[in-house]
């Protein structure tokens, strides 16, 4: 190889290898769901979603192997009364912690495959239009919780806890 192809090949190296370091533009906290009774098919799974980057993002899709379907939902009150209504995209703007909570944004998961139990924990894959696709672990809550408890297991790659 010529002199100046290791040297171009070195400076292309060095210039892009500071972008390769950072981190995943958007990280995932706390992804969470509710433990369902027996014979109940659907489910929600929670979390916070952080844009690191320096412009918007958006939520566009979700699966998961426990379900047959996931979807992203939302829930509203309209004169005193609660609606839950299916969303294309959720708005992750940076700097701005997206919360998906019960009573507002959420992923529902259609046609469990299975009861989900406390304690247990699933894959779940979110694609974002412009950060891909990122992997996270959901762990399972008991039913009715409100939020994830502190857990003290280490994180994945793209997620803290």
């Amino acid at each position: 190889m010529p002199r100046f192809s290791i040297i171009a090949a070195m400076l292309i190296v060095g210039w892009t290898a500071p972008t390769l370091a950072q981190t995943a533009p958007i990280t995932v906290e706390q992804a969470w769901a509710r433990a369902t009774p027996g014979t109940v098919t659907t489910g929600g799974a929670y979390m916070t979603l952080v844009d690191h980057g320096t412009s918007a993002d958006r939520l566009v899709g979700v699966a998961t192997p426990v379900a047959g379907k996931a979807e992203l939902h939302v829930m509203s009150e309209d004169n005193g009364i609660m609606k839950m209504r299916p969303v294309d995209t959720i708005a992750v703007e940076p700097g701005k912690p997206t919360v998906l909570k019960p009573g507002g944004y959420h992923v529902m998961l259609i046609d469990l495959k299975q009861p989900l139990k406390e304690g247990d924990s699933f894959p779940m894959t979110l694609t974002f239009e412009k950060a891909g696709t990122i992997q996270v672990t959901v762990k399972v809550e008991k039913p009715g919780a409100m939020g994830p408890m502190p857990s003290t297991s280490p994180a994945m790659p793209g997620m803290k806890m």
